[in-house]
Order: structure tokens, then C-alpha cells, then sequence
């Protein structure tokens, strides 16, 4: 019997790629809308915080109650997105950029973005090559204004990043919601809110994790790199006539 094909054969390969992995810090409304979306677009979402509800987060692959983003699958070369918007900025990029991640990003305004990038530089010796690859703030610049707009942002960067369309170049994005632009005379709102008087993100007093002592006076603020840039020169960010509570 002749061979039609004429003794060839052809072979289709249709190749299935292992779904992207993304891993959120945090459980702010931003973080809750990325891990959303995320899961939407086909990515395997993880959510790494300290007081993780894994109820309120329906879409994530895997709910983390903890921090340890160095440690956890070193095989695994994650998209980082820190959302914790000042409550550990600061360790969940340390430590992300101490492992092998396919992108990191900051969601927090210019302003606290450039206080957490020196921080993570003089404190926690982060070399300069490392920190050029993170994303702060992160997201491209739609305009968003919405947690949900904002995470939609971050969304369309990462997939900019994993299709090669994307150079990691500095500018700022749209993730504006974390903090607000640094006041002329920071300190106290009432007794329960504060002013950081390095970015002038408000901070819940019976809250913060973060504070420092000046001339009598307490301040609270956003993170640890606002702390130690306060510390290490307070009077930058105090008005000389605040001197006392008194």
C-alpha cells in the first residue's frame, strides 16, 4: 500500500508552561484585590502575612500566617509584591531581594518609597544592583485610584515583565495609597492619629508599631526606615517650636 505522506511525518507541540507564581505581603485592601486578580489571570497566588485570615483571602492558592519569604520553596523564583503599606515593608523586601524573585515591588507613594529604598541600602546592606531591580512604587501608571485600579496596575507590570516588554527603569507608578506627600509640620493630629513626620502617612497610635522620642514628644510612623531616618536626624523633620507634650 503507497504512503500518501510520502514516508514523512509531521509533529505538533503544544507546549504547557507551569502557571506563573505570585507571592503578596500583606492583607491591606490593595493586597486583597491583587491576590483577586491574580488568581483571575491564571497566577498561583500566595499571601504571606503575620495575622493572615485564610478566609478573606478566597482566591489565594496558599494563605502564609508568617513572614518567611527568604526561606519558603528556594526552587521557586516568585513575583514579590509588598502591600503591607508600613507595617513590615522593610523585611518583606529584604527579603525578597535576598532571593531569587522574577520581580519585586513596593506598593507605597514616591515619597516613603525613597525612605524605605535608603533604609534597606544603609541598614540592611542591600547592594545597589539589587535595588535597582525593585519596583517602588510599583505598577504602571494608569491613573488608578481604587485599591482594585491600583492592584490592576501591578497586575499589567508583572505581565509586562514576564512577556519581556518591560525594562526596570525608574519612574514613579500609580500605587499612591500608602502614603501622601511629606507635611511641613508633621507631628500630632489628635491622641489617637499621628503624623509620621517623615512621609506624613497617618498612623493609628494605639497601633504603631514604630516610635521614637524627641524633646518629650512621641512620634509614631509608618516603618522602620521612617524611624531611623528620624533618629538619625530628627531635627529635619521637627519644627523647632515643638519641643514638649506638656
Amino acid at each position: 500500500m503507497t504512503c500518501h505522506s510520502g514516508g514523512t511525518l509531521e509533529i505538533y507541540v503544544e507546549p504547557h508552561l507551569p502557571a506563573p507564581v505570585l507571592w503578596v505581603a500583606g492583607t491591606t485592601p490593595i493586597a486583597g484585590a491583587l491576590v483577586a486578580l491574580g488568581s483571575a489571570a491564571g497566577w498561583r497566588v500566595s499571601i504571606f502575612d503575620p495575622i493572615a485570615d485564610p478566609d478573606a483571602f478566597p482566591g489565594a492558592e496558599r494563605v502564609v500566617v508568617g513572614t518567611d519569604i527568604a526561606g519558603l520553596d528556594p526552587g521557586v523564583a516568585p513575583a514579590v509584591v509588598v502591600a503591607t503599606q508600613g507595617v513590615w515593608d522593610e523585611e518583606a523586601l529584604a527579603a525578597a531581594l535576598a532571593r531569587d524573585a522574577s520581580y519585586v515591588g513596593l506598593v507605597a507613594s514616591p515619597t516613603r518609597a525613597a525612605v524605605v529604598r535608603a533604609w534597606l541600602r544603609e541598614e540592611a546592606g542591600v547592594p545597589d544592583d539589587r535595588l535597582a531591580a525593585m519596583r517602588a512604587p510599583a505598577g504602571l501608571d494608569l491613573g488608578g485610584e481604587t485599591a482594585e485600579e491600583v492592584a490592576l496596575s501591578i497586575l499589567a507590570e508583572l505581565v509586562q515583565v514576564r512577556r519581556g516588554t518591560a525594562a526596570f527603569v525608574a519612574s514613579p507608578g500609580p500605587a499612591t495609597l500608602a502614603g501622601a506627600p511629606r507635611p511641613e509640620f508633621p507631628p500630632v493630629v489628635d491622641d489617637i492619629v499621628l503624623l509620621d513626620p517623615v512621609c506624613g502617612m497617618t498612623v493609628d497610635r494605639a497601633h504603631a508599631r514604630h516610635l521614637a522620642e524627641h524633646d518629650g514628644v512621641v512620634y509614631a510612623f509608618c516603618s522602620m526606615g521612617c524611624r531611623t531616618s528620624f533618629i538619625r536626624e530628627p531635627t529635619a523633620y521637627v519644627p523647632v517650636s515643638v519641643s514638649s507634650t506638656d
